[in-house]
């Protein structure tokens, strides 16, 4: 796999007028740094800090009028030990193709098949580090109107975030149905089945703004094979006020930790912390800006009740359209009993 990666970025590396006359042939895609450090030992400690340079290249290949077929190859390796001996991706040089499908179009109908990136409330890409999770599924979209929408996916296989080429095979069927409808108020519905770990699960929110203030309501049900069930209710209020955008959420989960696979979109989860993994009461208050300078700043508190609490402060800074940085600060006790981490990560982004 290595090989047949860095031949294709060898020849992605070649000048782009190779390619100017082929209209159905583009590339595009990003360098990027990333140095991540935690408190485990000290900051800064060689042992607790990790990182690695990256490139990333997203190719369409037009095959059709209405089919194409898409990669995305990741390239990384790691910037030595004074940048700390923890490797990104599991090894200290390495590549996959987190994206391999063929797309198509036909009327309102559209599909994907093969290896791509998701995007459900429960089941989808986590997007952190080096590359987002992926799976290798199947997914028809449907466009009945600009009001009603259907998805459906089947799984087979997904690749967890730093984990390098580890595409895992999932037992039996996993799949996900999903609805939206918007007309004044915002609905999703969806449904899981995942016998990789043996629950099936409902999904709702719905949202609606009144006198300026979106309000959002969520409910998700997971069904577990053995042992017990989980509930779990979700409310959101949130508005903006001369740019600034704020938000309070509060969530309860009774029995059981909710299943999810990825991601959870459970409104009072931060950068590190799932709520769906929480049992008891969770709350979440945020605020955020974006500058007239581009700079964008969000600040975030939340407090559960058996993961722990966790405080975030993330800063992005776009140097112009094609180079940014990012920075994490997060403070995260990841059990009620136990002590805070503190992380920080830092992000260098060159798109192209």
């Amino acid at each position: 796999m290595n090989k047949i990666l860095l031949s294709t970025l060898t020849l992605l590396l070649l000048p782009n007028s190779i390619f100017a006359q082929d209209k159905s042939f583009t590339v595009s895609g990003k360098e990027q740094i990333y140095y991540y450090t935690t408190s485990a030992e000290s900051f800064f400690d060689e042992k607790s800090t990790g990182s690695a340079g990256a490139v990333t290249f997203d190719i369409k290949q037009k095959i059709t009028d209405t089919i194409n077929a898409n990669f995305t190859a990741v390239g990384y390796s790691h910037l030595g030990t004074d940048w700390g001996s923890q490797y990104l991706e599991g090894s200290r040089t390495g590549g996959f193709f987190n994206v391999a499908n063929i797309t198509g179009k036909k009327g309102e109908l559209n599909f994907v098949f093969g290896r791509q990136l998701l995007d459900t409330p429960m089941l989808g890409s986590f997007h952190w580090l080096l590359a987002p999770s992926a799976f290798e599924a199947y997914t028809l979209g449907y466009k009945a109107s600009d009001k009603l929408s259907f998805v459906a996916s089947v799984v087979n296989k997904v690749r967890d975030i730093n984990t390098g080429d580890s595409f895992k095979k999932l037992k039996d069927e996993n799949f996900a149905v999903g609805v939206a409808y918007n007309e004044g108020i915002e609905t999703n519905f969806w449904f899981y089945r995942v016998d990789g770990l043996d629950y099936s699960q409902f999904y709702l929110d719905a949202s609606d703004r009144i006198d300026g203030i979106k309000f959002s309501l969520q409910a998700v049900k997971t069904n577990y094979g053995a042992g017990d069930n989980s509930l779990s209710f979700g409310v959101k209020a949130s508005s903006e006020t001369s740019g600034l955008k704020y938000s309070l959420a509060l969530n309860h989960i009774s029995d059981r930790e909710a299943g999810m696979v990825g991601v959870d979109s459970i409104y009072t989860s931060s950068w590190n912390s799932f709520a769906s993994q929480d049992i008891g009461n969770s709350w979440k208050a945020e605020i955020s800006e974006e500058m007239r300078s581009g700079i964008s700043a969000t600040i975030s508190y939340a407090d559960y009740e058996t993961i722990g609490n966790e405080f975030d402060v993330i800063v992005g800074y776009p140097l112009s359209s094609s180079v940014s940085f990012d920075t994490i600060f997060a403070t995260t006790r990841y059990q009620e009993k136990s002590s805070s981490e503190n992380s920080l990560e830092f992000i260098g982004t060159y798109k192209f």
